[in-house]
């Protein structure tokens, strides 16, 4: 099985004890590729994510500040991000969006930093990762008017609103990825989302170290888990969770334009 981890967090202290063993976890669960988030702990740290990406071909970065630390953001801030963008290894800005169910930073801040950083994503050519929490309705409207007409499209990570939303990021652009919190009992309307969505407009994540999937719900999430999400979607897509797992795979290569890695053969690997 083939299995890309579209959103995870590998640089946050829950993996401070076991991270290369949990990176070996991730290799025999199948996974080739895995984009570790580059928001880390805030502005103080914007490079968090780097040196995991620069150690490992399998592993892609991204640049960004979340929603939470937005009150934090100066324009010293901002440089260090455009210049973090040049790095080969990002290949995306993110995560940025709104967040109204914490609001650890003031809404109109929250939307102003937003926009700085869809600029900065805009200069660079990078597509962005969208983190939304109660705020799809200012969201989708500022992506619609404002990053639309740029071309470069984006991920909704971890998504969670309608279908209809769904389809409206589709329409401009978005991949929609699902995370662990597709498979819990009482996500019957994320399921029925991915049933219904066009399969190549499908990711799938972990969030890791957060959201961990059914049958791994409460502990600490890590990128092997994405299986978890594969097997989901292969479920309501009448497909194996190798077909689903291979269809999400391609998906997130054409989309970041990336190659095919070359797989070992059998015998190669004896």
């Amino acid at each position: 099985m083939e299995l890309i981890d579209s959103h995870c967090h590998i640089d946050f202290p829950q993996f401070a004890e076991d991270r290369d063993a949990m990176f070996s976890r991730a290799k025999a669960a199948g996974v080739t590729a895995l984009v570790a988030i580059g928001t880390g702990p805030g502005p103080e740290k914007l490079d968090a994510a780097m040196p995991f990406a620069e150690q490992h071909d399998w592993i892609y970065t991204t640049v960004g500040i979340h929603p939470h630390e937005a009150k934090e953001v100066t324009q010293a801030h901002l440089d260090e991000l455009a210049r973090l963008a040049q790095h080969p290894k990002v290949i995306a800005w993110g995560e940025i969006g709104l967040d109204y169910f914490y609001d650890h930073s003031p809404r109109d801040t929250q939307a102003k930093v937003f926009r700085q950083q869809m600029e900065l994503a805009k200069a660079a050519k990078k597509p962005i990762v969208i983190h939304c929490r109660d705020a799809w309705p200012d969201c989708m409207n500022i992506l619609e008017k404002e990053w639309a007409p740029s071309g470069l499209g984006g991920i909704l990570h971890c998504f969670s609103s309608t279908l209809e939303d769904a389809r409206r990021g589709v329409d401009i652009g978005f991949q929609i990825s699902f995370a662990g919190n597709s498979t819990f009992p009482k996500a019957q309307n994320l399921r029925d989302i991915a049933k219904a969505l066009p399969l190549e407009n499908i990711l799938i994540e972990t969030d890791a170290p957060y959201l961990a999937p059914v049958p791994y719900r409460g502990k600490r999430n890590e990128p092997a888990y994405v299986a978890e999400v594969a097997k989901m979607l292969g479920s309501v897509r009448n497909l194996s969770a190798e077909e689903a797992a291979a269809r999400t795979s391609e998906n997130f290569r054409r989309f970041f334009g990336l190659a095919r890695p070359h797989l070992p053969t059998v015998a190669e690997s004896q």
